[in-house]
């Protein structure tokens, strides 16, 4: 019982705290949140002060894999209602190349650079290159969100930016999937499963959930204002109730809970009475903060430092090649098909800040429970903990140098001269 007041303790201190001093770390030490989360973390654990460790939780594996996939789920709600209503619909072209295109060409980059100087099979690398393919929505909303980014950085790139760090959290699960079929199956099954199952079942019966579940709320929280028996608390609380039924629904039917999640955020923002983001955005905010923060504290936890010395200088050479080749590229080289973004500055900051994190700590827990292979965790957290520092340190020099390219109209955000329409 003293182990659970001891992790209570620790996480209402690094809410409190980083609460009440990010906008002194971005400014003073352009520190952002998850990267002062993991910092103290490796502080105090087995590595650092011994103060905590993740072994008094048993399956370790287990844990990382679900306290990162309740946090992404909770994350990607916040950034659906970040996002003005209905647009990825009205940037749905946009959004497919960078989807599609985009995440197979960084997934492939990503393989051919840990197999090239790893030395590890090919299938395992491309299960590592998937593991990393995706931006982070948490780290990136610390990226495009705040006084800094608000200041700075357009409308537009933030909203393109938070677009697909939510919808590629699920929209990578097949990806991934696939070298774990691979891996683990006959191969004369493997497309079969992988067609079937993984993008029909778990991606088709997650959109098709989200969808109905994120709609209905929204109509029937309509309802219940129109008849004046809600109350205010119950509708600052809603979305966040919100999330959790759709990743337990979508946990209970075998789909995809983090794609389910974002999607019915989407859904929830077209349906009627939601067309602004009002208080249920602040109020996931807040929460969104609460279970972030902590994560990191378990990802600086988890670091496996012997891992990482076994890996040496390929280790450290891989990490800077990815953060060069595996993003930058990929969406210069794809950013004619992107219209939200509209100038070669705008551009260059959507290719550099494509950060990784808890999706990559949920995706790599995954394969290693499915694969059994204990080589995946050493090389993913490596790279996240790379992005980390290269991304949080640069996301405030960054955000000030697009200064100059901020909208010219309060309604720039909507992309309504824009979309894809």
């Amino acid at each position: 019982m003293n182990g659970l007041y001891s992790w209570l303790l620790l996480f209402g201190l690094v809410v409190l705290l980083l609460g009440l001093f990010t906008k002194w770390f971005q400014q003073r030490w352009y520190l952002t949140e998850p990267l002062t989360g993991v910092v103290l973390g490796a502080l105090i654990g087995p590595a650092g002060l011994g103060l905590l460790s993740l072994s008094v939780a048993g399956d370790q594996t287990r844990l990382l894999q679900e306290v990162s996939r309740v946090t992404l789920a909770v994350a990607d709600m916040g950034v659906a209602l970040r996002l003005p209503s209905g647009y990825p619909l009205k940037n749905w072209r946009s959004l497919a190349v960078v989807l599609g295109l985009g995440m197979v060409l960084m997934m492939a980059v990503s393989g051919l650079l840990v197999w090239g100087l790893l030395g590890v099979s090919f299938w395992v690398a491309i299960l590592i290159g998937a593991t990393v393919a995706s931006t982070d929505p948490i780290v990136a909303t610390t990226i495009v969100t705040g006084d800094i980014a608000e200041k700075y950085v357009p409308a537009r790139v933030r909203h393109f930016i938070s677009a697909e760090s939510g919808a590629n959290d699920g929209a990578v699960y097949p990806l991934v999937l696939l070298p774990i079929l691979v891996l683990t199956q006959p191969r004369g099954e493997v497309i079969s499963r992988w067609l079937v199952n993984v993008i029909g079942w778990q991606i088709g019966g997650a959109v098709l959930l989200g969808a109905i579940l994120g709609y209905g709320s929204s109509r029937l929280l309509t309802w219940t204002e129109s008849v004046g028996i809600v109350e205010k608390g119950t509708f600052l609380a809603y979305t966040l109730a919100l999330t959790f039924v759709v990743l337990g629904a979508a946990r209970l039917l075998g789909v995809d809970g983090v794609l389910a999640v974002f999607v019915a955020g989407i859904a929830y923002r077209i349906g009627p009475g939601t067309k602004e983001p009002t208080e249920e955005a602040q109020m996931q905010q807040a929460m969104t903060k609460f279970f972030v923060l902590p994560a990191f504290v378990f990802v600086g936890l988890a670091i496996p430092w012997e891992a990482w010395l076994e890996l040496g200088w390929r280790g450290l050479v891989l990490a800077v090649l990815i953060l060069l080749l595996r993003r930058p590229p990929v969406i210069m080289g794809l950013s004619r098909w992107f219209r939200p973004l509209q100038t070669r500055k705008e551009q260059v900051f959507t290719a550099w800040f494509g950060p990784i994190g808890i999706s990559t700590l949920f995706y790599a827990m995954l394969a290693e429970r499915q694969t059994g292979l204990d080589s995946i965790w050493p090389v993913a957290s490596l790279l996240l903990c790379a992005s980390l520092v290269a991304h949080g340190l640069s996301a405030t020099p960054f955000s000030r140098r697009m200064e100059g390219g901020r909208d010219g109209d309060p309604e720039a955000g909507n992309e309504s001269e824009n979309d894809d329409g």
